[in-house]
């Protein structure tokens, strides 16, 4: 007797027999005309030729052309010799006026930069508690930063803080007498700068305001249930979820007030007064290059700065461990 495993297996077997073979279809040749060509190495660094022509001749090159120079006494009349370490030693040594522009820069930095950054949180706050017509609001409050650096505010600020300027005016309104001429007192010119940069608040506000609509807002209702009042709220709530916002403004604040130039040059007429009170480090600088030709101690003065920028930015960024937190972190 023939078991019933082998009567399947003989069925099973005639079924693959019957199931008809799968032929491959043949290969198709390509139409004649077209050739298949393999991707060529160089057009990434056809696509990248521009950027890498613009980096080589705009910013690589000029920066070790001013590299070399700030190790000679070029000025552009001669030729150059090759004089060392010197115009740094000078720097520290023997030039009162780099100490003086390097205090007033250091003061208009420690001074403007976290008050605009505090004006420009206040104002991001109360634009986020859901004013009508924010976009109106949000671009008026914008145009300062596009228009803070031209030379034609510049002029305006030195009219509106001179001796019969609108803030002069406004104080006799209200009963004021024998008021100064702000920009022409060395106790007060570099004050009027801060406030112009302190005016100048809308970029910072604009990414301010962007952070805020990050903030979860069940984070304030958990916090109105446990009776939190406003202040609470925004020590316990709003900083810490806004600090990586509040480091990245300090950053790019801190060094665009260290290349400041266009107001103190335009306010002092370009000689940094009175007394010097003005007198920015790029200001100084300038005139160093331009004014007397220095181009080699110029150059040495534009490194220094660079170096100051980086220490800058480098203590901030090993600062930022302590009071910058990121959503996820524990």
């Amino acid at each position: 007797m023939v078991s019933h495993n082998e009567v399947s297996q003989t069925l099973a077997i005639d079924d693959r027999e019957e199931l008809p073979t799968r032929v491959s279809p043949p290969p198709v040749d390509p139409p004649r005309g077209r050739r298949r060509t393999k991707p060529s190495r160089w057009a990434p660094w056809l696509f990248l030729a521009p950027w890498c022509i613009g980096m080589l001749t705009i910013t690589l090159g000029p920066m070790l052309a001013s590299l070399f120079l700030s190790f000679t006494d070029y000025n552009l009349l001669g030729r150059l010799n090759w004089i060392g370490l010197d115009n740094y030693v000078r720097m520290l040594t023997d030039d009162e006026r780099f100490v003086s522009s390097a205090l007033v820069t250091m003061q208009y930095v420690l001074v403007s930069v976290p008050l605009q950054l505090a004006f420009a949180l206040a104002i991001a706050v109360l634009l986020n508690t859901g004013l009508r017509a924010l976009p109106f609001y949000r671009s008026v409050y914008y145009l300062p930063s596009l228009l803070g650096s031209s030379v034609a505010v510049a002029l305006l600020w030195r009219q509106i803080f001179g001796s019969d300027g609108l803030v002069n005016q406004a104080l006799q309104g209200l009963g004021f007498e024998g008021l100064p001429n702000w920009i022409a007192t060395p106790e007060y010119a570099l004050g009027t700068l801060i406030v112009l940069n302190v005016w100048t608040f809308g970029s910072p506000m604009i990414i301010f305001l962007a952070g805020l609509r990050q903030v979860p807002e069940d984070l304030y209702e958990a916090a109105s249930v446990d009776g939190a009042s406003w202040w609470r709220k925004f020590v316990s709530i709003t900083l810490p979820m806004l600090s990586p916002v509040i480091f990245f403004n300090l950053v790019l604040q801190m060094i665009n007030a260290f290349q400041a130039f266009t107001q103190a040059y335009v306010v002092s007429g370009g000689s940094g007064g009175p007394l010097d009170s003005t007198l920015f480090y790029t200001l100084y600088l300038y005139q160093q290059a331009f004014t007397n030709f220095n181009m080699g101690y110029a150059s040495a003065m534009a490194w220094v700065l660079l170096i100051v920028i980086g220490l800058f930015t480098w203590l901030a960024f090993g600062t930022s461990k302590r009071w910058v937190f990121y959503a996820g972190e524990k």
